[in-house]
């Protein structure tokens, strides 16, 4: 997102929240996986961007991080309850949304 101004910066971080919400809901995700994910989307978040947000997120009570087993340090978020609540009612916002602006 560094290319973007400040104001839109703002905006677009509900829309990637909503994304992270998604793909934690279809079997999770980690940070490295996302960065390039979003990459894919058009958006350039960086590290830094991206790691504070799941950390808030998690805070929030939307997703869960668990530290993977494996040799190196890897955290696997994935969507809780009340995360699946919130995505529900994100989904049923965003439908109302898109019908009034498109």
């Amino acid at each position: 997102m560094n290319s973007l101004s400040r104001p839109l910066q703002r905006l677009l971080s509900g829309f990637i929240r909503m994304h992270v919400l998604y793909h934690t809901a279809e079997g999770g995700l980690c940070g490295n996986w996302m960065i390039e994910e979003l990459r894919h989307h058009g958006y350039k978040i960086s590290p830094g961007t991206l790691y504070p947000l799941l950390r808030a997120m998690e805070k929030d009570g939307w997703i869960k991080g668990q530290d993977e087993g494996s040799g190196r340090r890897r955290r696997i978020y994935k969507i809780t309850a009340e995360g699946k609540e919130a995505l529900k009612e994100i989904r049923a916002k965003l439908r109302e949304l898109f019908r009034e602006v498109s």
